[in-house]
């Protein structure tokens, strides 16, 4: 077989496990959480438990106004800070851990989750960041 076969079979394979993982995201998203749009993410948060589930250095680097920082890796440790009778409003830099951590909480027992669509990333709104 020659390499050049080889290496597309490779590509092709990694391409196929990149679109199975966003098929799985997107999955796991639908089934966990309701997705907003910024404005609606917005205006809901007034009356949410709004977490940012980045680490705490991303999360002193800039986080939305009024968020609370309970990275992923600690969060099934920390479940049981976040209140099951208000809504609860996840994002991360993108989306990824989110969904991760909507998932997690779904499966808690907590139904009212929402997820910011495009993340902190594409996040508009006030934020705050940590003065060094």
């Amino acid at each position: 077989m020659s390499p050049i076969i080889i290496i597309d079979i490779v590509l092709i394979a990694i391409l196929l496990g990149i679109g199975l993982n966003e098929l799985y995201l997107r999955i796991m998203a639908k089934k966990s959480a309701t997705t907003l749009e910024q404005e609606a993410f917005r205006e809901g948060m007034r009356k949410a438990q709004v977490i940012d589930v980045r680490e705490k250095d991303e999360f002193d680097a800039g986080h939305v106004l009024g968020a609370r920082n309970i990275p992923y890796s600690v969060l099934k440790n920390s479940i049981g800070s976040i209140r099951k009778d208000q809504p609860v409003y996840i994002y991360d830099q993108k989306r990824a851990i989110a969904v991760r951590a909507a998932n997690r909480l779904r499966k808690a027992g907590y139904t009212d989750i929402y997820l910011l669509k495009g993340g902190y990333q594409s996040w508009e709104g006030k934020v705050k960041k940590k003065n060094s």
